[in-house]
Parts: C-alpha cells; sequence; structure tokens
C-alpha cells in the first residue's frame, strides 16, 4: 500500500531540521550540514553523486538507513526552499536546484510554491512540478505520479510540519545528529505526536547519529 514518509529527516539534539539564514552559500542554513555527517560518508550517497567507484563511501547502519530511504519511492514532495534561495516571484528558469543538470532523484519531484513555473525536466528522469495549490494538491499529483510506490516528503522542516499537521504522514525516520544549532527551523513544534498517533518501532545508535522510526 502507498505510504507517505519523511526519510532520513536530519535533526539536531536541540530540534532544529535546518539551520537558519538559508542563502546560496549556506543552502541548508548556517550549520545545517552537521545534520547529514552520518549521510554524506556513506556508499549511497558516494554513488548517488558519482564520488567514486562502486566500492566508495562507508557501510553499516547509517548506508542502510540511507539506502533504505530510497526504496520504493515513486514521487517526492519538496519545500520551495529545497529547491533553492530564489524568493518572491520565479525570475526566469534560469534556477535550476542545487544538484547539477542530473539531480538524484531520478523520478517526479512536486514542489510547493506560491508562483507558477512550467515543469522542468532534468537529465536522468527527474521533472520539478511546481504546485501552487497547496500541500493537498501536491499530495494528490504526487500519488498520481508515484504509481502505486510511496511518496516522500523532502522537506523542508516547514513543509513536514504542514503534512504533520494535516495528519497526512504515515512513517519517520528521523537521523538525529550529536549537535546543537541553537536556532533554526523547527519541524515538530507545537506538533504533539503522541496525539497524532505516532510511536517509536525502531532505533539504531551510531557513532554519527541516533536512528528513530516513527509510524503511525
Amino acid at each position: 500500500m502507498s505510504k507517505v514518509k519523511v526519510l532520513a529527516f536530519g535533526v539536531s539534539i536541540d530540534g532544529f531540521g535546518a539551520g537558519p539564514d538559508q542563502s546560496l552559500e549556506n543552502p541548508l542554513g548556517v550549520g545545517g550540514p552537521g545534520l547529514h555527517q552520518w549521510f554524506f560518508p556513506t556508499r549511497t550517497f558516494q554513488q548517488m553523486h558519482g564520488g567514486g567507484g562502486p566500492d566508495a563511501g562507508t557501510t553499516g547502519p547509517d548506508d542502510d538507513f540511507a539506502r533504505e530511504s530510497f526504496v520504493d519511492i515513486g514521487a517526492w514532495i519538496l519545500g520551495r526552499n529545497m529547491f533553492g534561495p530564489v524568493r518572491g516571484p520565479w525570475l526566469g528558469d534560469s534556477w535550476k536546484g542545487w544538484w547539477g543538470e542530473e539531480p538524484p532523484y531520478h523520478m517526479p519531484v512536486f514542489v510547493l510554491t506560491h508562483h507558477t513555473r512550467a515543469p522542468l525536466v532534468m537529465a536522468g528522469g527527474t521533472t520539478f512540478h511546481f504546485v501552487t495549490g497547496g500541500i493537498h494538491e501536491a499530495l494528490d499529483r504526487a500519488r498520481e505520479g508515484a504509481k502505486g510506490k510511496h511518496v516522500r516528503i523532502g522537506g523542508g522542516p516547514a513543509t513536514v510540519r504542514q503534512y504533520l499537521q494535516a495528519g497526512l504522514i504515515d512513517e519517520m525516520h528521523l537521523a538525529m545528529s550529536p549537535v546543537l544549532l541553537g536556532r533554526g527551523e523547527a519541524p515538530f513544534q507545537g506538533i504533539d505526536l503522541v496525539q497524532a498517533g505516532f510511536r517509536v518501532s525502531r532505533r539504531v545508535a551510531t557513532d554519527l547519529a541516533t536512528h528513530v522510526t516513527l509510524v503511525r
């Protein structure tokens, strides 16, 4: 059965899912890369980004979680800030994301925005669709695009929070990194996860993260 999932989502010890002051120089916000130090060395990440041969990157539990986060995913939903630092109306089509000509998605990606833009077809099978009708429209379109597979909510924190508030997320894998950000975006602020029906189904600790899976 198709589910809506948040996977491999980095969270700091003090509860932030992204650093403050996102910019072209700091796409994850100031200090944000610290949330993903468990992910960057993995074989999954290295192969996704062409970081060497088939044996490049680390294996073990961190890589297991990284690899599992892509299994049976048929479409993604991203907040606009996850697509890029541009604010306001789109100024042409020059900005095509953080990832170069071949993004790592290789499937339909639905970007939440208040400003219309034509679909953006990229190399490797990724097409970005820009959705102005809100989270429900994005999810309906993503489910259709996923063709029976799961839909992954890729973030950022504000987008995760909106889908949680609407009761639309079935499963979350949080990678709690041993870093403090002090400020930033808090995905669970004002949300009672127990009342929302979530329970911890799995926990695995490594040197770089504590992986927690929540199901509803």
